[in-house]
């Protein structure tokens, strides 16, 4: 097997840059809609497509050995040694509602372990960068190492999720479960609130129906700082579906047990 040459922060950097230029112009305008699902609303832009197609080029143009999977285009080369995963607009609710509460994700991970990711919100400048052992925020205010904080109880603890619709019954019983133990629930802030974990804001994210490209790019900047994703049942999140994003790994597996229901 080949291994091929891996990135730095500095693309992903780049890629972010061309990302930003070309949604910011989009954003608080009136734009086209399209509505990806017929029995719900999932809104896709322009403007998610075309920075797509743009940081797909630049990582064609760099790394062309590289697989990618994106949330607007079908997935390429997925049994490379390197894969990108990309999802140009994460939020796309509050980018139509002109809340920047929105970015773009970008991910990477090697078959030799090399894990990486960004979240760019290039209306406010800010990025969080992570490769799983440390991460760091620039923005305003200057370049700094994030780290999350300690919770020992949940009663102590900060939780968001994008919204409870998005539970089945039974998944929003158990997720109940743990708000109802909570100090302060949030709710509809996107991949800002895996950010904030890392960033040490907020201690707990629990969602459901996530697709990797939700996700993985997430991963490592949470894992950097200290923190923890994984599935419900304890296992990789990677793949997405039912994640709990955790800064204090005592908590996480508290957070497991009420979900499961185990006293």
């Amino acid at each position: 097997m080949s291994f091929s040459s891996k990135p730095d922060d500095s693309f992903f950097h780049s890629l972010a840059d061309i990302a930003g230029e070309t949604v910011l112009p989009f954003f608080r305008r009136s734009i086209a809609i399209d509505n990806k699902e017929p029995d719900d609303f999932d809104p896709v832009t322009e403007a998610d497509r075309e920075a797509e197609r743009r940081m797909r080029e630049m990582i064609n143009g760099t790394f062309p050995e590289d697989g990618i999977l994106g949330e607007e285009f079908e997935a390429e080369r997925l049994d490379a040694d390197g894969l990108w995963v990309l999802d140009p607009i994460d939020g796309t609710r509050a980018f139509i509602s002109g809340l920047p509460v929105w970015g773009t994700l970008i991910g990477y991970r090697h078959s030799d372990g090399t894990s990486m990711g960004m979240m760019s919100q290039p209306f406010t400048s800010e990025r969080y960068f992570g490769n799983s052992e440390v991460s760091y925020y620039t923005g305003p205010g200057g370049k700094r190492r994030l780290e999350t904080r300690s919770c020992s109880s949940l009663s102590e603890a900060t939780l968001f999720t994008t919204t409870p619709a998005l539970f089945t019954k039974e998944e929003r019983a158990a997720y109940d479960r743990v708000e109802a133990t909570c100090r302060l629930p949030r709710y509809g802030v996107d991949c800002y609130a895996y950010c904030m974990v890392a960033h040490g804001m907020a201690d707990l994210v629990i969602e459901a129906a996530l697709k990797p490209v939700d996700i993985a790019p997430l991963i490592p900047v949470i894992e950097g700082a200290g923190g923890i994703v994984t599935n419900w049942e304890g296992g990789s999140a990677f793949d997405g579906g039912r994640v709990v994003a955790c800064g204090d790994k005592d908590l996480h597996q508290q957070v497991l047990n009420v979900l499961a229901d185990r006293a």
